[in-house]
This record gives structure tokens, C-alpha cells and sequence, in this order.
């Protein structure tokens, strides 16, 4: 069952309001999308961390507004960068009969054999897109690294048939590849081409 939160319809208004919403211990938010026009709420913050540490930010949520439960997922937080608070937050409402495209963290699994020789792991992406009903959309996709040699890859078109949801990024997406560590000599080499433009 989805986690219910109360939120508060708020006027849009000046910037002074909304810092006075968050001083007060709220965030402003907004929810759109299904069935519903864009409205202006504000969340308890205390009550959204705490959602989010025990379901996770990709968890259905159900917002109490005004006695009217509807069912959303959050689309976008926007967090203050000096700060560990978050500034806003969008939710999506959403039909729970219907698939739904959302970005899913990767999680990478396994010792890769080409980290323990020395190589060094890169990880280009950290989600993927996917289509999913609601209720089965996934915390995170998992992805095991462990035969992974120096000079290996993994796309997306490796592991699509593994995975219990429809990865809808292309196959050519890259997931994790392992290189080659830089040797000194090589570093040597580098430096010295380095110098000789100057």
C-alpha cells in the first residue's frame, strides 16, 4: 500500500512566501497530471525525508489534498546545493492502471575480475528508462559486474532479457565498461607531450 502524506494547497505568491513556508518546516511543491490541473501545495519536509529514507524516492505515493487521495510519484527534486534540504519537489499523479516511462537508478552488483587485475570501473550512466505500471516500478535495477575483464563493457542489449521491467534506453546505452589502469610509464609519456606544447 502507498504511503499517504497530507499536503496544503498554497497561494503562488513572492519569494518572501515561500521562504517563510520553508522556515516554517515545509516544502512547496506541485502536482499535476492525471486528472488533475497544476495545483501549488506545500509537504511537511520532516514527513517527505522520512517517506523517502523508508520507500525510496521511486515508491507511489498517495497525497491527502483536501480529503481527495491521489496517487503520484515524484517527478523532480530540486535540492539546495550549499544545503542538505530540498527547495521543491514536483509529483506526478498518475493512473495506477496505466504503464508509466521513469528513470531507475543502477545498481552495480559483483566484483568485477577486471577491477581486482587493476583496471579501473566507469560508470557513464547511473539510470535507466523504463516502462512500468506503478505499483511494480523498481527502487533500482541491478546489474552484475562480476565477469567483467579489463577492456569489457555492458550495454543495455546485455542484460534487457534479465531484467523484470521493460528497459525502454536503446541497446547501445552503455551501463559500465572497465579500463585499462594508466601506467607510469604512459603517465611519463603524457607529461612529457604535455610540456613540449607549452
Amino acid at each position: 500500500m502507498s504511503t499517504v502524506l497530507s499536503v496544503t494547497k498554497r497561494e503562488t505568491g513572492h519569494r518572501s512566501t515561500l521562504t517563510q513556508l520553508r522556515k516554517g518546516g515545509a516544502i512547496p511543491a506541485v502536482i499535476y497530471g492525471y486528472k488533475l490541473d497544476s495545483t501549488p501545495i506545500s509537504i511537511s519536509a520532516k514527513e517527505f525525508k522520512k517517506s523517502i529514507q523508508k520507500n525510496g524516492q521511486n515508491s507511489v505515493f498517495s497525497l491527502d489534498l483536501e480529503g481527495k487521495k491521489v496517487n503520484v510519484v515524484v517527478s523532480e527534486v530540486q535540492q539546495c546545493s550549499l544545503k542538505d534540504e530540498v527547495n521543491h519537489v514536483d509529483f506526478l499523479a498518475i493512473n495506477m492502471a496505466e504503464e508509466l516511462d521513469a528513470d531507475v537508478p543502477i545498481k552495480l552488483i559483483g566484483q568485477s575480475v577486471g577491477v581486482s587485475e587493476g583496471g579501473i570501473l566507469m560508470q557513464p550512466n547511473l539510470e535507466l528508462k523504463v516502462k512500468v505500471k506503478p505499483a511494480e516500478l523498481p527502487e533500482s535495477i541491478e546489474v552484475d559486474i562480476s565477469s567483467l575483464k579489463v577492456g569489457e563493457s555492458l550495454t543495455v542489449a546485455e542484460i534487457r532479457n534479465q531484467t523484470p521491467v521493460e528497459i525502454i534506453s536503446e541497446n547501445d546505452y552503455l551501463l559500465v565498461t572497465i579500463v585499462a589502469p594508466v601506467s607510469a610509464e604512459q603517465e611519463d609519456v603524457t607529461a612529457s607531450v604535455e610540456e613540449e606544447q607549452v
